[in-house]
């Protein structure tokens, strides 16, 4: 996946994250920003980021990938979507 790709990914996930999440709005959500730890999203809130994942890029994610390390941030995001594609 080229860079393009890569920042196209991170754009559709951090609008999908300022949209669906209001704490988002009142924060600089940066690509490194700990979701989890900011209190932007909570353990539900990473089932609508699962939902989200799986549909709009077209990748199952197994109950083995739901950890912090693919979920925390949207540059996390973003390279667990590269690496399963």
């Amino acid at each position: 996946m080229d860079s393009a790709a890569t920042d196209d990914t991170a754009e559709l996930i951090h609008g999908f994250i300022k949209q669906r999440f209001p704490l988002a709005s009142s924060k600089v959500l940066t690509p490194e920003l700990s979701l989890l730890d900011s209190g932007i999203v909570d353990s539900l809130g990473v089932l609508d980021l699962v939902g989200f994942i799986e549909e709009q890029f077209g990748i199952e994610a197994q109950d083995e990938d739901l950890v912090p390390d693919n979920f925390d941030s949207i540059d996390a995001l973003t390279r667990f979507v590269k690496g399963r594609r």
